[in-house]
């Protein structure tokens, strides 16, 4: 038995026939003691609904339950590791819930309904990743239904999403996540820590909201940084040319010859308001 009394993941993963699928983007993480390192990361847990997705074999829903989570929802799409995902629900009476399904499809703010303190703690499938943060990101209503995120990404998504103005990484990402929350990252994670070990290095990042960031339409927001960001090496008059080009540049005060890299996430959230 492995230090929470259930049997080791290895264990469990060959008894399931639980091989990753790359199809879905998986990759297990094996090691409890990293997996409680990410819960550890995202702060106390013990008055919290954790909610989780891609859980997997249950690799890192036994560290959130370790570590004291009042509640945790898994969102699993394959249907290969409800069992394993069972047997933690068995091992800890009425704190797992199993949501069977495709969290693209989940209506995450219903799971959470009447709960405070809600987190998001993933180490997401690389597959759906970035689509998941984007939507978390930019919801109608704000401050949102959770109070941070942990979550894990390529190394090159989590800079992506920590990036400044100016930096190679900066882009939609960077822009979305630094106008509503704070995002850090908090340590990398070793290819060899998963199994099947992934090509790259992956990161846990950090993410707590803003209560009052800049008032903007999220999808105005969402469809600067999108047509900015498509075109990145031409000029803004250019590649914000179907938004309006220099008459929306204009009204924002911004200069068309730049390019979308070099501006600031208060002058992306001007131009959306001027849409």
């Amino acid at each position: 038995m492995s230090m929470d009394g259930l049997p080791p993941l290895r264990e469990v993963i060959e008894r399931h026939g639980l091989f990753a699928k790359k199809a879905l983007g998986q990759n297990f993480l094996l090691d409890l003691n990293l997996t409680r390192r990410i819960a550890r990361t995202a702060g106390r847990l013990d008055n919290a609904t954790v909610l989780e997705v891609g859980p997997g074999p249950g690799g890192l829903t036994r560290a959130l339950l370790m570590e004291g989570a009042e509640r945790v929802v898994a969102i699993e799409r394959d249907e290969r590791c409800l069992a394993a995902l069972a047997e933690i629900a068995a091992h800890y009476p009425g704190r797992l819930e199993i949501v069977a399904g495709d969290a693209l499809k989940t209506d995450f703010s219903a799971l959470a309904a009447n709960t405070e303190n809600v987190k998001i703690v993933a180490n997401l499938p690389y597959n759906i990743g970035t689509e998941l943060l984007i939507r978390w990101l930019t919801p109608s209503i704000w401050p949102p239904f959770y109070q941070s995120m942990t979550l894990m990404f390529q190394r090159e998504v989590a800079e992506r999403i920590v990036a400044k103005p100016g930096s190679s990484p900066y882009g939609r990402l960077g822009v979305l996540a630094g106008w509503r929350t704070d995002a850090r990252i908090a340590f990398d994670v070793p290819p060899q820590a998963f199994t099947p070990p992934p090509k790259v290095t992956s990161s846990v990042v950090q993410i707590s909201p803003i209560e009052e960031p800049l008032p903007v339409d999220a999808g105005k927001l969402a469809r600067t940084t999108e047509a900015a960001f498509g075109q990145r090496r031409k000029m803004l008059r250019q590649s914000l040319r179907p938004l309006g080009g220099e008459a929306l540049l204009a009204k924002a005060g911004i200069d068309g010859t730049r390019r979308a890299e070099t501006l600031s996430v208060e002058e992306f959230v001007s131009l959306a308001r001027e849409l």
